[in-house]
Parts: C-alpha cells; sequence; structure tokens
C-alpha cells in the first residue's frame, strides 16, 4: 500500500513536467572562445581571450567575458576595445589594473561568465590594449 501511494504522488509530480510545452525549453546557444598572443619569445606579451556566444543563423555575438594577461611583468593596466565592422574603435571596458598571478605575469577580466553583456555583430575586432605597451592582442568574433 505505501509503494502505491508513493508512486501516485510521483506521477503526479512528473505530469506536468512532461505536458509542458516545448517553447518553455531553454534556447540553444554557441558558446565560442577565441584567443591571440602575439609577440615573440617565450610567454605571452600580451595575450586576450574573448567569451562569445549566439543563436545558430544569427549574425548578432553576444560577448560574456574578456580577458586581458601580460608575460614579463610584475604590474600593468589594461582595457579593452571594440570595432565593430566598418565602424571605429571604442573602449569596450575600462582601464584597470591587472594583479599578478605569479613571478612576472598579471592578468585582468571584465565581465562574468554566462549569457550576458554587450551584443555586437559578427566580424567584431576585440583587442586587449596594456599602458606603455605598442602591441595589441586582437580577436575577431566569427
Amino acid at each position: 500500500m505505501h509503494r502505491l501511494i508513493i508512486s501516485a504522488v510521483l506521477a503526479a509530480a512528473l505530469v506536468p513536467v512532461a505536458a509542458a510545452p516545448a517553447s518553455s525549453a531553454p534556447r540553444a546557444y554557441v558558446d565560442e572562445r577565441v584567443r591571440d598572443c602575439p609577440g615573440k619569445g617565450p610567454g605571452c606579451r600580451p595575450g586576450a581571450v574573448a567569451h562569445y556566444w549566439y543563436k545558430r543563423g544569427s549574425t548578432a555575438r553576444g560577448v560574456g567575458w574578456v580577458y586581458a594577461s601580460r608575460e614579463g611583468v610584475r604590474s600593468g593596466t589594461a582595457r579593452w576595445l571594440v570595432k565593430k565592422p566598418g565602424g571605429t574603435w571604442k573602449a569596450g571596458g575600462a582601464w584597470k589594473r591587472a594583479g599578478r598571478v605569479g613571478g612576472t605575469f598579471v592578468e585582468t577580466s571584465w565581465g562574468r561568465d554566462g549569457h550576458t553583456g554587450p551584443v555586437y555583430p559578427r566580424g567584431t575586432r576585440i583587442c586587449v590594449q596594456f599602458k606603455a605597451l605598442s602591441t595589441k592582442a586582437c580577436v575577431t568574433l566569427k
């Protein structure tokens, strides 16, 4: 008898989930990461990683976070820049102090994981720039 009651309660709890319309299912996104590490010699001077997402077939790309790193220094300040196709360079994030991770390596990031942040068209360029360094690390949203 006890087993029959538990089965009935479990069945009643599962019916609404199975009967839910398909439109309430979460949307499928494609998540990508792009990286760049220009410069010669060992290490990455500077480096950039961008996490972005999009719906299949869409030309819009959402940027969740941007990461900047630089090797060979003990401190640094960085920002990220964005250029839409046919547009001009604009600051994507304010200047931010890069924290030391170990030895002579610093890093910082903007944004957070998940599907948050600004949306740009496909082909947008994102660059990481460190103060007093002419070389930039750039990635393209594909």
